[in-house]
């Protein structure tokens, strides 16, 4: 059994430390997207002076090569307010040519000249000519002073370079390190499910950037009314959903484009169970890769996992996704800048852990006292 985490002292937690455990496929050893072997994820987090909260987080599918050894993949938009640069090309020929970077709105420009830089300076490609760099956002503007474009090129490629295997920093880091989601802090999560080998024996994992709002549920506790914070809370749009995610889901099944198409889908259904309320100023993304060395793009033979036994990963999506949205949520930790317009002091308040289980004990009988 985990520890229990030292809530007087302030520590943060993850989902299961609270008893929580959404759906019924085992995580893995991590639970995160880099139990899928090979996958390895980077993160560049920036906090300076009163105003800039921000950063980068990076997924590269594999260590090699990614221009010359592409993965399939899938995109799914629910709600399409936002700049997820390469998308086109993404969904026309269903593979990634390029890691997949995350960072703020007014980021992308830059972060997708760095990613353009560092494929075409990787060995073996000195006679590249075009580079579909995939690159998505959410809007940290709430905490972070994102007209000062406080995030450069040499951040992108240092998350790229530090991108490595093994547990994943998880709350106010990276791109997440600004985030709001359903009124508190939000930021980075990542979780990860294992089927049976009755199913196939295959890993999937998740990795989220949650910047957007609804009702909160915990495992369908209904957490955000319960401590009274929720979108459209007596009849009153306030904006609180607005915002965006961005969800990327990793596994070594070995999938077509087109089921992976379908499996990023289920990635919704994740983001749904977490209370998401899919608003006009969200940004739902999910991207789906397939880490399989038989389904590598240029190989011979092209494996295919067939349309029937997909249900179980698709199971393994949503469940996945949502546990990555719950410690995005339990991992945040309070962040405060300065708005520098009007000086007043802004603050992404962390959810309070012991209320969290002060209402998980009221709902789950003999859970977390």
């Amino acid at each position: 059994m985990p520890a229990e985490p030292d809530l007087q002292a302030g520590a943060r937690c993850r989902a299961r430390d609270l008893g929580l455990r959404p759906g019924q496929f085992a995580p893995g050893p991590l639970n995160a997207i880099t139990d899928v072997a090979g996958v390895l994820v980077g993160q560049i987090t920036r906090i300076e002076g009163e105003s800039i909260r921000t950063g980068v987080t990076a997924i590269r599918p594999h260590g090699g090569n990614l221009f010359r050894e592409r993965v399939p993949a899938g995109l799914s938009v629910m709600n399409g307010f936002g700049k997820l640069a390469g998308a086109t090309q993404l969904q026309e020929l269903g593979e990634l040519e390029s890691p997949i970077v995350l960072t703020n709105t007014l980021a992308v420009g830059r972060a997708l000249e760095a990613v353009v830089d560092w494929t075409l300076a990787q060995p073996g490609n000195e006679d590249v000519r075009s580079v579909n760099a995939v690159v998505g956002e959410t809007n940290d503007g709430k905490l972070n002073d994102i007209r000062r474009r406080g995030i450069t090129g040499a951040d992108v490629l240092a998350a790229l370079e530090q991108a490595t295997s093994g547990p994943v920093a998880e709350g106010s880091v990276g791109a997440g390190t600004g985030t709001m989601a359903f009124g508190w802090k939000g930021g980075i999560g990542t979780a990860s499910r294992l089927l049976p080998p009755a199913l196939g024996g295959f890993t999937l994992g998740a990795l989220v950037q949650s910047n957007y709002g609804g009702a909160l549920l915990m495992d369908g506790v209904p957490m955000g009314r319960e401590l009274g914070r929720f979108y459209l809370r007596e009849h009153s749009d306030r904006g609180d959903a607005d915002g965006s995610v961005m969800v990327v889901l990793a596994t070594d099944a070995p999938l077509s484009d087109r089921n992976l198409s379908r499996l990023a889908l289920r990635a919704m259904a994740g983001l749904a169970r977490t209370g998401a309320a899919f608003s006009d100023g969200s940004g739902d993304y999910a991207i789906a890769f397939s880490t399989h060395p038989e389904v590598r793009r240029g190989r011979p033979s092209i494996a295919d996992w067939p349309n029937e036994r997909m249900s179980p990963l698709f199971v393994a999506a949503a469940e996945a996704v949502e546990e990555a949205v719950l410690n995005s949520l339990l991992m945040a930790t309070t962040v405060e800048s300065r708005d520098p317009l009007t000086r007043r002091k802004r603050r992404g308040e962390a959810i309070d852990l012991a209320s969290v289980r002060a209402v998980l004990s009221r709902h789950q009988p003999g859970g977390p006292a």
